[in-house]
């Protein structure tokens, strides 16, 4: 595990221990970023060349044969992630700001600096 998404678990704790609904949200969307990262896409299956079980209907084919190991990412890889979802939500309050939203706007920033803050 990198050294940020433990760092970003630990935040997400406290955060939660505090009630900071922002810290929440923010950490939360950003590990599940992490985890999607990770996840590798199933492999494309020729047409018609689909193995049914014998013992289970509508599956593809045998107990476990649809798991498959996840990618390991780097720490910059994470780093990457996390720096992208500041700037998703510095961007869109900046959109939401040009709106005269500035309520919603400033929650944005609120969980971009969270972001940020682990980041450092």
């Amino acid at each position: 595990m990198s050294e940020l998404r433990a760092r970003l678990r630990a935040a997400l704790l406290a955060a939660r221990k505090a009630r900071d609904a922002a810290a929440v949200s923010a950490l939360r969307t950003a590990l599940s970023a992490i985890d999607n990262a990770e996840a590798v896409a199933p492999a494309a299956r020729a047409a018609g060349a689909e193995a049914q079980s014998e013992h289970v209907a509508g599956t593809a084919g045998p107990l476990g044969s649809g798991e498959a190991a996840r990618v390991d990412l780097s720490e910059d890889d994470v780093r990457a992630i996390v720096a992208a979802e500041i700037e998703e939500r510095r961007a869109a309050a900046a959109g939401y700001e040009a709106r005269g939203k500035t309520g919603r706007a400033a929650e944005l920033r609120a969980e971009a600096d969270v972001l940020a803050a682990q980041l450092g």
